[in-house]
């Protein structure tokens, strides 16, 4: 009977410190990040380990989830938003129960600017300084970085196209050529569902003259039971590649910190031409000091020069947030508004609105080198069929069509680690690459459980779960 008990003690003992081990194999930490002196949520505040690359951001509603591995048990939890005070917990602490308020904390323009006499005194100088530094500030050596994408097509009612997946992009270094040194990688999907019909007559009828088609009126009449299947899935792709492809985000010009020393770069020698600057402000973020400067309009337009695509014609606008001590840069909020005249009237007809372009991008520090932490772009897209053309009498244009007929296509991207060991780099670069999001691959559980992805908000949550619900009645 002793024996007994002693092997059901040594047993419940056993199973005791496994549970443990295993409860300290990994944090999953959540919680909600709200401004101390207005309750309301914020969004886009970091939320990460320091001296790692493990992070993520806070959604819409202020909500965060993150998984931390066991070996940062004892290291620090900070979570942070630009214009506030950060607040700093033991990883192996934190307490998700209760709301994270962070404080208002700004320092003085008048009082940094006096006593700084030799420093930039206006938002021109200070952005020519800081793409100066991009050399310093930047990778200077072949990296990897892992991270998640959340690729969503919607109209202003409904999701109609959703993909989740793993990627890895490859960069040799700032010094090099994005187009031929800067890879992205499709590792694993999570989810796919894709309800969308045919793309508008305009996207359809110019897949067929990208094709050598001869286009008449005729077209005009198209719906989706007078076009073969496998021609409407090319037009498709084609469509979302020639705008939206991973290689259009990451290769050209919207990168903009990134490609600032490539051919025809926003951010380039020439930046003052079609862009202005002007400091606001200088902000805290985690007890440093940022500049935050407005982006205008010059006397240029900003044009991306797409192909098969009028993509010209805006004004910039927006902010950015640089680095007080090594001009590095922070954050990037930048739209591009139809501006000329041409613009303005295809804007209004194809996407209802003039905002073209909406970039967000964040970095982050690691080991003294700024890397990407955070993408979120938005652009209109010409995609559901519908009369638009300039006769249509206005009374037809309901509400609800309104709602149905304009889509925008949202891709956010969280960065959750940065490779720098060199033969794991090498292995990697020698690799098969693909960006195609379209692969089909089956669903990978294990590698899936412990990858941090991007939290929905409430609102993205039921969108999704009506999309799941479509989706299963389209498969039937």
């Amino acid at each position: 009977m002793m024996n007994n008990l002693k092997s059901s003690f040594v047993f419940l003992f056993l199973l005791g410190l496994s549970a443990v081990s295993f409860s300290q194999s990994e944090y999953v930490m959540e919680g909600k990040v709200v401004d101390f002196a207005t309750f309301e949520a914020l969004e886009s505040a970091s939320v990460y380990v320091k001296n790692s690359t493990i992070g993520t951001i806070s959604n819409s509603d202020g909500k965060f989830s993150l998984v931390v591995p066991g070996k940062w048990a004892n290291d620090t939890l900070v979570i942070s938003s630009i214009g506030y005070k950060s607040m700093k917990f033991k990883v192996s602490e934190f307490d998700g129960s209760e709301d994270v308020f962070l404080e208002e904390d700004i320092a003085s323009l008048d009082e940094v600017l006096l006593i700084a006499e030799t420093r930039p005194k206006t938002g021109n100088d200070i952005v020519l300084r800081a793409i100066e530094e991009l050399e310093d500030n930047l990778p200077e050596g072949p990296y990897l970085q892992k991270g998640f994408l959340r690729h969503k097509e919607r109209n202003k009612r409904q999701y109609k196209w959703l993909i989740e997946s793993a990627l890895t992009v490859y960069d040799s270094s700032f010094a090099s050529g994005a187009a031929d040194n800067l890879m992205v990688n499709i590792d694993e999907i999570r989810k796919s569902y894709d309800l969308r019909e045919v793309d508008s007559l305009f996207a359809y009828t110019s897949y067929l003259k990208s094709k050598g088609y001869e286009i008449d009126r005729r077209y005009q009449k198209l719906n989706r039971d007078t076009i073969e299947t496998q021609s409407l899935i090319n037009a498709i792709r084609w469509n979302d590649k020639r705008i939206n492809g991973l290689d259009k985000l990451f290769q050209g010009q919207l990168n903009l910190v990134r490609n600032a020393n490539t051919k025809n770069a926003l951010f380039g020698p020439d930046v003052l031409e079609n862009h202005q600057f002007t400091l606001d402000t200088v902000l805290v973020d985690d007890g440093q000091k940022v500049y935050k400067i407005r982006i205008d309009k010059s006397t240029e337009y900003v044009g991306l020069d797409t192909r098969n695509a009028y993509n010209e014609g805006f004004e910039a606008n927006g902010w950015l947030y640089i680095n007080w001590d090594n001009y590095a840069i922070k954050k990037i909020e930048y739209e591009l508004v139809a501006a000329s005249e041409i613009q303005i009237r295809r804007s209004r007809s194809l996407f209802d609105t003039l905002v073209n372009h909406k970039l967000l991008m964040t970095y982050r520090e690691f080991e003294g080198k700024m890397y990407p932490n955070y993408i979120y772009y938005e652009t209109p897209k010409l995609v559901n069929i519908g009369n638009r053309s300039s006769d249509r009498n206005k009374e037809e244009e309901t509400k609800e069509s309104k709602e149905e007929q304009f889509y925008y296509t949202v891709q956010e991207i969280l960065f959750t680690e940065v490779v720098q060991d060199s033969l794991l780099v090498q292995q990697a670069r020698a690799q098969q690459w693909s960006d195609d999001i379209f692969q089909n691959r089956p669903y990978n559980e294990a590698f899936w459980k412990s990858y941090n992805l991007l939290l929905e908000s409430e609102e993205e949550e039921k969108l999704i779960e009506d999309l799941t619900r479509r989706a299963t009645l389209f498969k039937q």
